[in-house]
């Protein structure tokens, strides 16, 4: 019998043609008309051919709705339409999928002062998980959830018990609401972006306060003990003003500042979880100017939006590479049929990168689109054990697939999420990866 490693190396150049594009286009999915939503500020989930959204206004009551739409452009439908009241208004913040199950917040609404949200994919089940009273729970959530186990994570703009924002943690069945930590201002205030975890250690960012009223970058256990600030920005080079959560790889955090930076236009940077080595890059208007939005990490790349610069002034889509060298223009919107004010971040499936634009012509509501990214298409890793290899991709929209000549037919591999394990006894085979 033979071995499959020879023919793995010649797959992987296989690979490369079979999912490079040989053009970087930019799709407008669906531009808002008001009665399917309005001026999205937020961010996709995507779920096989499905993507998910919110609009912060626009759907039956104007008061904004869920949406969902086929990374193929299909027909957008109404998952739901907030009403303005107990249910929540002003949805500002993306989605958090579990099973059938969509979790957000609403700015406003509720009781008030915002709300934390479920709902299914079908648009049934609609639950209101919380209801903010603008007090001591904090107010005005405008970022969205991290679950863990059937916990929501999230943070407010406002309230808590010093007035500047907070972090909290509620069931999934709406019980077992805490107030984590209450911002006073030295150590942070008015918080609009979301969470990521490592272990049980929250790192996010606050908008404004710090040594210098800039903002920061800090970090909370998840019971609340132990906060820190990781970093307080000064306004200068490193920015200021970060209104998006964090990308945590390793021990390094990712994350952009809307201000600061050359001319005010903002920064990309980062920093240690321990607070040293911080990094940043500078935009310059044409590459983009003003980010709202986190970033979106594959390999050793970075990729974001800018709300304001590029060469038509209507905000852009860029890329980074993790060592902060330089920016690199991938798209400039042009106030058209493409969008116009990307306040949010990007979504990967394949080789294409999803989003929101809040503006648009001709409606002026917004819209989703599409960019295709050639070299956005993964990797098939091999590593080889004793009598078997360990084969690894890093995006789970492409499926692994396998024939016995070089030629094909290939037929997906049954159940294989990566990393997959494979035999090299018994018959050769051939592997590829192929976007489904």
């Amino acid at each position: 019998m033979r071995t499959n490693v020879k023919p793995f190396r010649v797959i992987m150049a296989l690979l490369s043609l079979a999912t490079c594009a040989t053009a970087q286009t930019l799709t407008t999915l669906v531009n808002f008309n008001g009665s399917d939503g309005a001026n999205p500020q937020a961010g996709l989930v995507v779920s096989g051919g499905t993507l998910y959204g919110t609009t912060y206004a626009g759907g039956s009551s104007n008061a904004g709705t869920v949406f969902a739409i086929s990374t193929n452009g299909g027909g957008i439908s109404n998952v739901y339409s907030f009403t303005g009241g107990n249910d929540g208004r002003g949805p500002q913040a993306g989605l958090v999928l579990s099973g059938n199950m969509l979790y957000g917040t609403t700015e406003l609404g509720g009781a008030g002062y915002g709300t934390v949200f479920a709902v299914n994919t079908n648009g049934g089940g609609f639950t209101n998980i919380y209801s903010f009273n603008g007090g001591g729970d904090g107010a005005d959530p405008e970022a969205g959830l991290l679950l863990m186990s059937n916990t929501l994570f999230g943070t407010t703009f406002i309230g808590g018990r010093s007035g500047e924002g907070s972090v909290f943690r509620v069931n999934t069945d709406g019980t077992a609401f805490t107030n984590i930590y209450s911002f006073s201002g030295a150590d942070g205030s008015n918080l609009e972006a979301g969470l990521v975890l490592s272990g049980n250690t929250l790192y996010g960012t606050a908008y404004g306060g710090g040594s210098s009223g800039d903002g920061t970058v800090f970090r909370v256990n998840t019971d609340g003990s132990s906060f820190s600030n990781v970093y307080s920005f000064t306004g200068g080079n490193d920015g200021a003003y970060p209104e998006a959560g964090l990308v945590l790889s390793g021990g390094t955090l990712y994350g952009t500042a809307s201000g600061g930076g050359s001319f005010d236009n903002g920064t990309v940077f980062s920093v240690n979880t321990n607070g040293g080595g911080f990094h940043s890059c500078l935009f310059d208007y044409t590459d983009g100017a003003n980010p709202q939005a986190g970033l979106l990490l594959f390999g050793n790349t970075l990729y974001g939006t800018t709300t304001n610069g590029g060469e038509n002034g209507w905000g852009a889509i860029f890329q980074v590479g993790t060592n902060l060298s330089s920016i690199i223009n991938l798209y400039a919107f042009s106030d058209g049929s493409d969008g116009a004010s990307p306040e949010a971040g990007l979504a990967l499936a394949g080789s294409t990168l999803y989003g929101t634009t809040q503006a648009d012509d001709p409606y002026g509501q917004g819209t989703v689109f599409a960019l295709n990214v050639p070299g956005l298409a993964p990797t098939l890793n091999i590593a080889l054990s004793g009598s078997h290899v360990t084969l690894s991709w890093s995006n789970a929209a492409f499926t692994l697939q396998s024939a016995t000549n070089v030629a094909g037919v290939y037929t997906n591999v049954a159940n294989a999420t990566s990393p997959y394990t494979n035999a090299i006894t018994g018959t050769q085979q051939f592997f590829r990866l192929q976007e489904h």
